[in-house]
């Protein structure tokens, strides 16, 4: 035996040739060889006009090596097309009676994209068998990471037989068992496996059981199409076995696969229990669809099915529903279909032909006013069906569009409620600048049919001009001018209750001019330790007298001063009512900044310098020369607190005709929100504009790490006196919820109350009950 001294740099390469039958070293940096030798020892100098792989191997020869480094990264097959197997170590030795090569220490062994890391490896020549043993990490080429106590690798550097092993997937995921074997082409089989995609290790590095696990008899993992297979699985969460999965299979690169998704469980009112499950089935990589089946112990079975497909245009999607059950048709619950067809539709998608032109749309249809919500679908009001082709680039817009609504509304008329077809609008800002200001030039046309009730048509053409400078003491000048002009035509036009609403019968044509005068004079200074900038405002608008109520009001319709709209051009949110005359607006923006603090207010009124707008109805805060005061204040510290606060304050008396409050306190695991409006305007002539008042609360507490708490609810504060239509004394809650719920990083579940006080035709009020749980990284839901 010769033991060789430790050289002064201290790395060395050594190379398996695989195939070549011959062990090779090759130097990292010359050596000096030690003097005297013995007879047939190679040195690890290289003979001048030798090859290393000439050198004959060592009979017994040991040599000590000190390795800092990773072997670098080598061509994968050499010209011959033999795979290079690179490897570092601290120990190598070599037992010619049995041609073994064995390392030692720090192992690690490289070839193109794989590597194994161990505590020792021994290649026996003759089989070429490599054996990886300690601690034995094996990275393929995909990256997925291999642990295990000995793998046996072919001196094609696959991985054979393996015990108790864990592999670490990539994308994510981790399979442990008890036994392995890695195939030729990959594939790896195990024997009595567990999968989870949970951490294992919390984030101040101790361990953590997984929140749930796929337990099964075998598992083939086939890296080709990142796919597990599992024969005689079942899902355990926290350890107790809870489901079978037959035929389950998963992407390990976080795709879908073909398969059954969790069920769903429930108990309602309407329905009774119900118990959902569903089938989702991948057809290639850009469409899938996913059949659902429900049963019910108090209604007849429902199926439903969606269809999602992504093309080289855009994307689009279609879910329906269907079932054959009882409903009323009236709030009286008195007119019953004992069984009757019923369903829903909702499809939509969106389509980019060119950089500049796309199509948009949706459907929303259903076969009556209380299927959605029985079911549990949606609380939906009312269903919007669009269609929306739109052209868009730098200077111009073009939108050709058509609307039609469905209401839900037990109580009202489906013949009087609009559709909108066609709708057409176009824009173009011109680049040049006319008198040093920017012109834009705008074409409208609009048509509304309704099946029980007045048909409107609209047309107008529009050309604004906008100047805006600042001066020399910091003013922020705008300077605007506005010409229009409108044609009309509508009939039946007595069929509108609301008189103002109606306009006059057959053609009617106006025109509208507005000239406005915009100043702001922002000053900036310091303000306990913070910045402070206010703003205050003042803005003229002047337009001549306008032929409002010989026109119909289809868009223009709920108008209310707020401080959204306190400086806009006209009060009115549509283009089919114009605030004349001429007013002039004052105000104020004052914002503060600290760190971790912001506070902004904003207060604002205007006066009419003419007569009295019999446009405006009583209550709106703009009927009378001078308005409401209108403002609103926000407060913002860090992300802790929000709060915003509306107001508008009765210009006579102060007193609060709106009072809006939204606030959230806490952060996104714990916290407190809580909604108030309350309307109080007395306005009785249009039905678009009746009192409300409403409170929304909700909180979360969070304990024990990944458990909370939360709860919601909505109730109706408006009594008697504010709508005669309600029945309520100031206090009647709609909806409230109650639940308790788990989450980390791959486990959701929970079980929610919520209770429906308010009953609409066949959805009863009472409570529901919902056990839920969602597996995060496996694709189920």
């Amino acid at each position: 035996m010769l033991l060789w001294p430790q050289p002064s740099r201290n790395t060395f390469l050594h190379a398996f040739g695989a195939g070549a039958g011959a062990l090779a070293l090759a130097a990292a940096a010359p050596l000096a060889a030690q003097d005297g030798a013995a007879t047939g020892a190679g040195t690890v100098e290289e003979p001048e006009g030798e090859s290393p792989t000439d050198l004959p191997p060592p009979p017994d020869a040991v040599i000590v090596a000190q390795s800092d480094l990773d072997p670098p990264p080598t061509a994968e097959f050499n010209e011959a097309g033999e795979r290079q197997i690179a490897f570092a170590s601290d120990i190598l030795s070599y037992d010619s009676d049995a041609d073994i090569v064995t390392a030692e220490g720090n192992v690690v062994l490289r070839s193109g994209e794989r590597s194994v890391r161990a505590d020792s490896v021994s290649w026996s020549r003759r089989t070429g068998v490599i054996l990886a043993s300690g601690n034995v990490r094996f990275v393929d080429e995909n990256g997925n990471q291999l642990f295990s106590d000995q793998v046996e690798l072919t001196d094609e550097f696959e991985a054979g037989a393996l015990e108790n092993l864990l592999l670490a997937l990539r994308q994510g995921g981790r399979l442990a068992a008890r036994r392995g074997l890695r195939e030729t082409d990959g594939t790896i089989a195990l024997q009595e496996a567990a999968y989870s995609a949970c951490a294992v290790v919390t984030p101040e590095g101790c361990n953590k059981d997984p929140s749930w696990r796929i337990t099964a008899d075998r598992v083939i993992y086939d890296p080709q199409d990142s796919r597990l297979r599992f024969q005689g699985a079942y899902l355990e969460l926290f350890g107790a076995r809870i489901l079978p999965l037959p035929g389950l299979a998963i992407r390990t690169d976080g795709g879908a696969v073909s398969g059954f998704l969790v069920p769903d469980l429930r108990f309602s009112e309407s329905n009774g229990v119900e118990v959902s499950g569903s089938y989702y089935i991948r057809l290639a990589d850009n469409k899938d669809l996913t059949v659902s089946a429900y049963a019910f112990t108090e209604a007849p079975p429902m199926v439903s099915a969606q269809w999602r497909h992504l093309t080289d245009k855009g994307a689009y999607q279609i879910t329906g529903y269907a079932t054959n059950s009882r409903r009323f048709t009236d709030a009286t619950r008195t007119d019953t279909f004992e069984s009757e067809p019923r369903g829903y539709l909702f499809a939509n998608g969106k389509f980019q032909f060119t950089p500049e032109w796309s199509l948009t749309s949706s459907v929303r249809l259903a076969s009556d006013r209380t299927f959605l919500r029985r079911y549990d679908i949606s609380r939906d009001d009312r269903l919007r069906s669009m269609v929306d082709l739109e052209r868009i680039d730098r200077n111009s817009y073009f939108s050709l569009a058509g609307w039609a609504t469905q209401t839900l509304r037990l109580n009202q008329d489906q013949g009087q409620v609009p559709i909108a077809l066609p709708a057409m609008d176009y824009r173009l800002r011109l680049d040049e600048p006319v008198l040093g200001g920017k012109v834009e030039l705008q074409a409208n046309t609009l048509a509304i049919m309704r099946a029980e009730g007045q048909d409107t048509q609209r047309a107008f053409a529009r050309a604004k001009w906008d100047l805006r400078k600042i001066l020399g003491l910091g003013q922020v000048v705008t300077l605007t001018g506005l010409l229009r002009g409108d044609v009309y035509h509508s009939n039946n036009n007595f069929l509108t209750q609301t008189v103002s609403y109606r306009g006059e019968n057959g053609w009617q044509a106006r025109g509208v001019a507005l000239g406005a005068l915009d100043v702001e004079w922002p000053f900036v200074g310091e303000l306990l330790g913070g910045t402070q900038v206010f703003t205050p405002r003042v803005q003229l608008v002047v337009t001549p007298p306008i032929r409002n109520l010989a026109i119909p009001n289809e868009d223009a319709r709920a108008i209310d001063l707020e401080d959204s709209n306190l400086f806009a051009l006209n009060r009115f949110p549509g283009y089919d009512r114009i605030e004349d005359g001429a007013r002039i607006t004052y105000g104020f923006d004052w914002q503060l900044r600290r760190p971790g603090w912001e506070v902004k207010t904003t207060l604002g009124q205007s006066y009419r310098l003419d007569a009295d707008r019999d446009i405006f109805p009583d209550g709106t805060g703009l009927s009378e020369k001078v308005s409401d005061i209108v403002g609103r204040t926000e407060l913002r510290f860090r992300d802790f607190v929000k709060l915003t606060h509306r107001f508008r304050l009765d210009k006579d008396n102060l007193a609060v005709r709106r009072n809006e409050f939204d606030a959230t306190v806490g952060t996104s695991a714990t916290y407190v929100e809580v909604g108030y409006l309350r309307l109080d305007r007395n306005i009785t002539s249009v039905e678009d504009l009746q009192d409300r008042e409403e409170l929304r609360a909700a909180a979360r507490l969070s304990f024990a790490n990944y458990w909370s708490v939360f709860g919601s609810g909505v109730f109706n504060l408006t009594n008697r006196e504010e709508d005669l239509s309600l029945s309520s004394d100031g206090f009647q809650p709609i909806r409230t919820r109650l639940g308790l719920a788990y989450q980390d990083d791959c486990l959701e579940l929970g079980l929610t109350w919520r209770r429906d006080y308010v009953s609409a035709g066949d959805a009863e009020r009472g409570d529901t009950f919902q056990l839920y749980f969602s597996l995060k990284n496996l694709g189920f839901r």
